[in-house]
């Protein structure tokens, strides 16, 4: 019991950097981003990329990686998204990421085919002892990771300038639009920033499961039900949620059954919903705190 806790608060971690970028692009742009899921299956290819043909750590691939992701999402906001009325922004961002998604889906599978590959380095394998716990380099230096990065991400938001000029946007576009906020840079460099996180998150992923292009459907379920959980447009909502209902799942695929945790994970979306619509950290007075 106190393992699969332990797993799940690890997990959690990792989930959340994905989540992040998820509902950072929600509060700025009011956008759905349902392709999130097969960004973090492209950077997991871009990790496995670099480390079987040209041998680069998984962890020193990022700095490949990651610069990378951030231009295919500026590229992506840029051609696709910045595109939408303001009016349908919402609605029809869902149809536009959908439609991304199925893009780069088809473009992996022709490249890499539909056989599960999986991320291998001498940390995905091996853990250690303590206090009567087992614990896998992998999840522990993808926690540690996670933490990094988000606490970045919190210093972005709160100590830069930039950071001001993206709590403008989150809170109200026209407002911010009329103290002089360029919304449509922060909100490119924000999609940006949301994608990048995702190559981290991918190559955590890909070495902790086996995965495909047609990952990218589990995955985007599985984000998007953290991010409403936690309440759209909030960081640390998407932290919170995402370790509460890692380690849900995993107590109750111990306690119960592996076969009952996937629905206990999506369960406790309708449940948590129906006694609290805007999630368990979100605000009905701000899309973001």
């Amino acid at each position: 019991m106190i393992q699969a806790v332990v797993d799940g608060v690890l997990t959690g971690g990792v989930y959340a950097l994905m989540a992040a970028g998820l509902t950072l692009i929600f509060g700025v742009m009011d956008i759905i981003n349902v392709a999130q899921g097969i960004f973090v299956v492209l950077g997991a290819y871009l990790s496995y990329v670099l480390s079987v043909h040209l041998g680069i750590d998984l962890f020193v691939g990022l700095l490949i990686t990651m610069p990378a992701m951030f231009v295919v999402g500026v590229v992506v906001q840029w051609v696709f998204i910045s595109r939408l009325g303001e009016r349908e922004r919402t609605a029809m961002s869902i149809l536009a990421t959908y439609a991304i998604a199925i893009m780069i889906e088809g473009i992996l599978g022709l490249v890499f085919s539909d056989n599960y590959v999986e991320l291998n380095a001498w940390y995905v394998t091996r853990s250690y002892h303590v206090f009567g716990f087992y614990l896998p380099y992998i999840y522990v230096f993808g926690f540690v990771l996670a933490a990094v990065l988000l606490g970045a991400i919190y210093l972005m938001l709160y100590k830069t300038r930039f950071g001001a000029s993206v709590r403008a946007s989150l809170q109200d576009r026209s407002a911010a639009r009329l103290v002089g906020v360029n919304v449509d840079r922060v909100a490119t460099i924000t999609f940006g920033i949301g994608v990048a996180v995702t190559a981290a998150g991918g190559m955590v992923y890909g070495a902790t499961n086996s995965f495909n292009p047609n990952t990218g459907y589990d995955l985007i379920s599985r984000l998007l039900t953290i991010v409403i959980l936690g309440g759209l447009g909030s960081i640390g909502g998407a932290l919170g949620a995402a370790v509460c209902m890692l380690v849900l799942e995993d107590v109750v695929a111990v306690v119960w059954s592996p076969v009952w945790a996937p629905f206990v994970f999506f369960a406790a979306l309708v449940v948590v919903l129906s006694v609290r619509p805007t999630g368990l950290f979100g605000r009905s007075s701000a899309r973001a705190q």
